[in-house]
This record gives C-alpha cells, sequence and structure tokens, in this order.
C-alpha cells in the first residue's frame, strides 16, 4: 500500500509539472481577448481631471469616482530599466493631434506590485474601471489610486489587473515635441521628446545616479542648445543603468515629464538609458573665463551698488547700469520684503511669473569698468531665488561691447565660471555670496552683465535676487 501511495503521489506530482511549466504558480493565465466596454461607459481623461478640480475648488484634497465609468489610455512608462516602481503612467493619445479638441493628458495610477513591465507593454493600450478609485494628487502630478477620503493610496497586488484591463493592441506612441519653456502642468504624465538637448557642462562625466551624492534619485541638469533653458533629468539609484555615463555629446531624450519627489521642480524620467540619444559630438556650450576665486578682496572700491537708492517695483536706473529686456516685457526691478525670503533692505529681482510672456530675457550691465589703472581687482555679490522653476542666472563679461541696447546681443559675453550663482537646489531663504571672483587677469575696459532667462508659465517663472554689487581693487 505504502508502495501504491508513493506511485500515485509521483504521477500526480509529474501530471501537476506536465500542466504548469513556469516558476510562478501564482501569475494567472491573461485572457486574450480584449475586455467588452460598452461605448457609453467610456468617459474622457478631461472629464476625470475636470471632476478632480472641482474638488480640488471646493476644499478637498481628493475625489472619489462614484459612476460606473472606464478610461482608455495607453501606457508610457516601463519599470524594466528600474526607473519607476510600483506604478503606471498612462496617456489618452498615441500622438499629439487635436490639441484644443482633444487635449493631450496623462494620469500615473498607484499600484502595491513592481515588474508591471511583465503585464503592461509600453504602448499597450488599456481601460481602467474608474467606480470605487480616488483621483488626486501625490509628488505634484495627478494619481489614480484607492482612497481613505484625504490622500491617494495603492491598488493593491490582488486587484489590479481586474480594474486596469489590458487589451491585445500595442500602439506605436509618437512622444510631443517641445522646447522646455514650452512644458506646463498639461504636460504632466506624458510622453515628451526635447531636441537639442545636453547634460550641463558642470556636470560632465557625471554617471545617471550612481554618484556618492545621490540619495534615492540621481538628479542632472539638462539644457536647450536652442534656448539655454534647463530642465532636471532623474534617474532612480534602483534603475539599471544608474552606473553608466550620461552621454557628453548632444542630441534629443524622450521621457515622462513630471515632478520631483516632493514636488519642488520639473523633471524628466526616463525609461531606459536608450532614450537619451546624444550621438552627436558638438555641445553649445558659452564661452568660459576663469581667474579663479582670490584670497581676499581689495580695500578700494571702482564700483558699488546696493539698491537702496532705487525706487520698488520700478526698473533699475541710474548709477550707469543698463537694464536691458531682450526678450519680453520684464525688467530688472527694485524691491524690498520683511517676508521669510527677505531682501537685504532693498534689493534687485528679476521675476518672470505672471508676465503672460512665453519668453522673458534680461540683462542688468554695469557701467564701463577700467581695469588698467589699478591692480588686485575682484567682484563680489550676492544672490537668492524663489523657486528657480527651471529658470536661471548667469553672470557675464565683455570687453567689446558698445554701450548701446542694440549691440548688448552682438558683443562677446563670456560667463564668469567662479561666480557662485544660487541654484534651485539651495534653500529659498538664503542669500549666498558669489565669493571673490578674480578679475585681475583681464584688462583693458569690461562691462559685467547679469542675465535672467526665464518666462511667464509656472514650469519657467522663478525669481532671482541680486543685491551688494561691488568691484575692488588693491591699492
Amino acid at each position: 500500500m505504502k508502495k501504491f501511495n508513493n506511485l500515485l503521489m509521483g504521477m500526480l506530482v509529474l501530471l501537476g509539472w506536465c500542466c504548469v511549466q513556469d516558476d510562478d504558480f501564482n501569475v494567472p493565465n491573461i485572457a486574450t481577448e480584449d475586455p467588452d466596454i460598452p461605448v457609453e461607459k467610456i468617459t474622457t481623461f478631461k472629464a476625470m481631471q475636470s471632476l478632480y478640480e472641482q474638488a480640488v475648488n471646493g476644499g478637498n484634497s481628493t475625489v472619489m469616482i462614484e459612476d460606473d465609468v472606464y478610461i482608455e489610455g495607453y501606457v508610457v512608462s516601463s519599470d524594466k530599466g528600474g526607473n519607476f516602481f510600483e506604478e503606471l503612467i498612462i496617456q489618452n493619445k498615441t500622438d499629439d493631434s487635436n490639441p484644443d479638441n482633444d487635449p493631450r493628458l496623462g494620469f500615473k495610477i498607484d499600484i502595491n506590485q513592481s515588474s508591471l513591465s511583465d503585464t503592461y507593454q509600453f504602448g499597450q493600450r488599456v481601460f481602467v474601471k474608474l467606480q470605487g478609485l480616488t483621483i488626486g494628487e501625490t509628488s505634484g502630478v495627478i494619481t489614480i489610486g484607492k482612497g481613505n477620503g484625504v490622500e491617494v493610496q495603492q491598488i493593491q497586488a490582488s486587484e489590479y489587473r481586474d480594474i486596469v484591463l489590458r487589451t491585445n493592441t500595442i500602439a506605436e506612441i509618437q512622444p510631443k515635441i517641445a522646447e522646455p519653456q514650452e512644458l506646463t502642468t498639461a504636460d504632466e504624465n506624458t510622453l515628451i521628446q526635447l531636441n537639442n538637448m545636453q547634460l550641463n557642462r558642470f556636470e560632465r562625466g557625471a554617471t545617471f545616479a550612481s554618484e556618492s551624492f545621490d540619495e534615492f534619485d540621481g538628479f542632472r541638469v539638462l539644457e536647450s542648445c536652442d534656448s539655454g533653458v534647463q530642465i532636471i533629468m532623474q534617474t532612480s539609484t534602483f534603475s539599471d543603468f544608474k552606473s553608466l555615463i550620461v552621454p557628453q555629446g548632444n542630441g534629443s531624450m524622450v521621457g515622462i515629464y513630471s515632478r520631483d519627489f516632493r514636488d519642488d521642480f520639473n523633471v524628466m524620467l526616463l525609461n531606459s538609458s536608450s532614450d537619451l540619444n546624444f550621438e552627436s559630438a558638438e555641445r553649445c556650450d558659452p564661452l568660459e573665463f576663469s581667474c579663479g576665486i582670490a584670497s581676499s578682496f581689495g580695500t578700494e572700491n571702482l564700483f558699488f551698488e546696493d539698491f537702496e537708492s532705487q525706487r520698488n517695483n520700478r526698473p533699475i536706473e541710474g548709477n550707469g547700469w543698463t537694464n536691458y529686456i531682450e526678450v519680453g516685457t520684464e525688467a530688472w526691478e527694485a524691491w524690498s520684503s520683511t517676508a521669510t525670503n527677505a531682501s537685504l533692505g532693498r534689493s534687485c529681482r528679476f521675476q518672470s511669473a505672471s508676465s503672460g510672456d512665453s519668453s522673458n530675457i534680461g540683462w542688468l550691465i554695469t557701467p564701463a569698468i577700467n581695469l588698467d589703472t589699478q591692480d588686485g581687482e575682484t567682484l563680489r555679490f550676492k544672490t537668492s531665488n524663489s523657486r528657480a522653476d527651471s529658470s536661471y542666472m548667469e553672470v557675464f563679461y565683455a570687453d567689446d561691447w558698445d554701450g548701446t541696447e542694440e549691440g548688448v546681443v552682438a558683443a562677446t559675453w563670456q560667463i564668469l565660471t567662479d561666480a557662485y550663482v544660487v541654484k534651485d537646489s539651495d534653500a529659498f531663504v538664503e542669500w549666498l555670496p558669489s565669493g571673490n571672483v578674480d578679475l585681475s587677469c583681464l584688462s583693458g575696459t569690461i562691462h559685467i552683465a547679469f542675465k535672467y532667462t526665464g518666462g511667464g508659465q509656472d514650469s519657467f517663472d522663478g525669481v532671482y535676487e541680486l543685491d551688494d554689487v561691488s568691484v575692488d581693487y588693491l591699492q
């Protein structure tokens, strides 16, 4: 009897092995037939976005969907490379056609399950059963999941396949081609292509996310060679391409436009390292100049400005300044504040928020400074910002500017690379010194320029502040 039982058990095990020939006994066979969704139950991404905005306007942070409705979309994220975790990004269209009548929108879906790319391929058409789910915001982008009335929570592993219903259609997704400064909140959670981009020159040689200072994510500054506008590339330290060197050349990048985990700034999230196609060896770096940082500054002064004599909220004028608007309608202006981000008495700032301009470029240029009649010249100033939001400030010098507004863009401006200008990652309440920028290896007559680049969009409308500009020399 014992031998018979053992034989029977062996036959059962063999039969089971013949029927189940993969290592994952928990993965069910996924149906090959497309889900049969009644047309009248399919709603739009726009309708769901409006439902959420209505709830926010009513003082709520989330909204639960009570109707038996579905949305139809396409998967544009993949966790195969490890740069996405327990989330799907879906958008409503395969391309950017008919933007006026049918805006291209995307949602994030929070799911308590890894390796989602095993079930949902990039480009896969899916239906999402919305009844009982919650729409809210996580890390600054619209998210669908379960909810508790206050926040969005994850859809559980036991139920997500019954909520996110896949079809047999694998579509070709055409990313929206845009400039960094053109992107808005409407582009979040969608696939974007940025052309003529490069890694910022100060980060050349960096990996995607395996530097000693990278914690959870690596943030690398990319910039447009067309506009100079910068955007952050975010890569998880759990990705399988984190140790690769970011390509040093120039080209295109394709990724999901999003926000960082703390919702402080805009980011691009790649599905894989191959989404960065920097095949051209040519770069568009500006001319740079460096004399180093002087150990001290002189006791005599060639030029000084603390902006105390200026009028608040009026363009900077007098004292030899040229306040030139290259693009847009905004100029450098005086301001004072005792708020959290206080001014240093009266200071100078450039802000493009609410300007209504797609682009703002403003120059604040010193009067002529003769470097031939003394020795040991240095430049000092202080900067602060309020959520730079991809806008940026640079400090240049030129020895061939003719002093006219028409000649500003024609002059040969070189970046003073040793001067420290506040970064978006710096605490916005701080006023940071530039250091004693050594000018002593220059000669002749020069002008120094503070240049702001930004725009009126909320992704590009940061504020930069400037004060205590001083050019000194040794007696």
